[in-house]
């Protein structure tokens, strides 16, 4: 058994009688592993890079194969994208009292996203955006009556509405 598992199974063990009792034996907590001498030497920046070139080299290799590719995770498997899943997760928070529609972009176009501020599910268009997050200026309403504004969005890919719409989020704006 290598140091570390024999280590892990000492911690569970300490866990485990800590949690559920049992024996009565030491209160000591395990003496952390001794590593075998010497520890390996930090990898030097860049090792991305030098990655890179290595797969470059080894693609131009005149012995060099789709099969080796693979084998060497190369080349991935294929990646099929279907827009018709895809569905906006929407969040918010605040600033200055005001809206801030937080999505992810992913391999989205855009997002349309639309506003109910009347709260009768009368949704209108507030913004079709190419960069995540949204704030909705609209002024707020005033003498400090609150409001509940719903948020819904659809992804775009290209020019066309793709997928499902995200869940309405509601935000309390004016108090």
């Amino acid at each position: 058994m290598g140091i570390m598992q024999a280590s892990s199974q000492k911690w569970t063990n300490t866990k485990n009688e800590l949690r559920d009792g049992g024996s009565e034996g030491s209160n000591d907590w395990p003496a952390p592993p001794a590593l075998p001498e010497p520890t390996p030497p930090m990898a030097k920046p860049g090792i991305m890079s030098r990655l890179s070139a290595l797969a470059a080299r080894i693609k131009t290799h005149k012995n060099y194969t789709t099969a080796i590719g693979y084998d060497l995770w190369l080349i991935g498997g294929e990646q099929k994208i279907d827009p018709s899943t895809w569905q906006p997760r929407l969040i918010s928070y605040l600033q200055a009292g005001h809206p801030v529609i937080v999505w992810n972009k992913g391999k989205a176009s855009a997002i349309e996203i639309w506003v109910d501020r009347t709260n009768s599910n009368n949704f209108e268009l507030l913004s079709v955006n190419t960069k995540p997050n949204v704030t909705d200026l609209t002024p707020l309403p005033k003498g400090g009556s609150g409001a509940l504004w719903k948020y819904k969005a659809i992804y775009h890919l290209g020019d066309q509405a793709v997928g499902h719409w995200s869940d309405i989020i509601s935000v309390t704006v004016g108090v």
